[in-house]
C-alpha cells in the first residue's frame, strides 16, 4: 500500500494541474469505485459538475482534493492510481472514474483518471469538519511532515503502552502515514527492534526514531517515492526510485549496510520485518 511518500509524490502531481479547474463532467465504470458514496453515481457526478478544485490535502496515506465545502477522497488502496491524460487518449485498463475539466485558455485540455487494478478502495464525495479535514479522516493522527505534529506528545503515548514499537508505528491513529516499508528503514536507523515494547523505550528514543521516520520519508520523497511494480506511478505513470536506496526492506540475506551482518526476513502481522540481528537486537522475553 502506498505510504506518506507515494500519496504526498501524487499529491503534488495533482495540484501541480487541476487547483482552479472546473469539473466540466465525471464518469464512472462500474459499482465498486463509488462503495463509499452512498447516494450513488448519479448524485456523485451531479454534485461535482461545475464545482472548482481548489486544493489537494493529504493527511498520512490519504488524499482528497477540495470541492467548495466538500471533500473528493480518493483511496489510492493496494494499487490505486491518479493519472493525467490529454482528451480523447485511449482508455487505460482498469479506469474506473474520468474527470473531464472545462476549456481553460490558459492550460492544455486535460483530464484526470482513477485507475486501479484491484478496486479495493474507491472515491467519495464528502464533507469536511471545521478544521477542514474530511470527515471520514478525522479520526486519522497528524502525520510528521504536518506543521502541528507533536513528536512528544505521540512518544508519551508509545512510552504508556507495552505493544512492540513497529505496531504502534503502523497504527495510524497514533501517527500517521508510516507503513511497512518506511518503520523497518525508520527502526533500522535507530538501530531498534520493531518487536520492543513501547513502554521499554525513553521518550527521547522514541521522539528520535519518529525524526528518523520523517527524515527517511523526506529521502524517498526526493525520489519519487518506492516502486516495486507497476501499480504505484506518479500522474505522469513514473515509478519511484528509492527502492535502490533502502537499507533493510526487501534485502533478505544481503550485508547490512552499516556492520555487514545478513539482513534477516522475519513475519509480522501478515507480513515481513526487515532488520539487523547485530544492529536491532530483539528484545528479550519477560517472565
Amino acid at each position: 500500500m502506498p505510504e506518506l511518500p507515494e500519496v504526498e509524490v501524487v499529491r503534488r502531481g495533482v495540484a501541480a494541474h487541476v487547483l482552479g479547474r472546473e469539473i466540466a463532467a465525471t464518469t464512472t465504470f462500474g459499482a465498486r469505485v463509488l462503495r463509499r458514496h452512498a447516494p450513488g453515481p448519479a448524485d456523485f457526478a451531479d454534485r461535482l459538475t461545475g464545482r472548482v478544485i481548489t486544493e489537494a490535502r493529504r493527511r498520512g496515506k490519504y488524499l482528497w482534493l477540495v470541492v467548495g465545502d466538500d471533500a473528493l477522497v480518493v483511496h489510492l488502496g493496494m494499487s490505486g492510481q491518479l493519472l493525467l491524460a490529454p482528451p480523447g487518449a485511449p482508455d487505460p485498463k482498469h479506469l474506473h472514474a474520468r474527470f473531464t475539466f472545462a476549456p481553460d485558455a490558459t492550460r492544455e485540455p486535460l483530464e484526470l483518471h482513477f485507475v486501479d487494478q484491484r478496486t479495493f478502495r474507491g472515491l467519495a464525495l464528502v464533507e469536511r469538519n471545521a478544521d477542514g479535514i474530511p470527515l471520514p479522516v478525522a479520526h486519522i493522527a497528524r502525520d510528521p511532515f504536518d506543521p502541528e505534529f507533536d513528536p512528544l506528545a505521540v512518544a508519551r503515548r508509545i512510552v504508556g503502552r507495552a505493544s512492540g514499537i513497529k505496531r504502534q508505528l503502523l497504527d495510524q491513529t497514533i501517527v500517521s502515514g508510516i507503513g511497512n516499508i518506511y518503520a523497518d528503514e525508520a527502526l533500522w536507523r535507530a538501530r531498534i527492534h520493531g518487536e520492543r515494547p513501547g513502554e521499554r523505550l525513553t521518550k527521547p528514543a522514541v521522539v528520535r526514531l519518529l525524526d528518523h521516520a520523517r527524515t527517511v520519508m523526506t529521502d524517498a520523497l526526493g525520489e519519487g517515492g518506492t516502486s516495486f511494480d507497476s501499480l504505484y506511478v506518479n500522474v505522469n505513470g513514473e515509478s519511484g526510485y528509492f527502492s535502490r536506496s533502502l537499507q533493510a526492506y526487501g534485502r533478505e540475506g544481503q550485508p547490512c549496510r552499516r556492520c555487514g551482518t545478513p539482513i534477516r526476513r522475519e513475519h509480522f502481522m501478515n507480513r515481513s520485518s526487515y532488520s539487523c540481528p547485530h544492529c536491532q537486537k530483539r528484545p528479550q522475553t519477560t517472565r
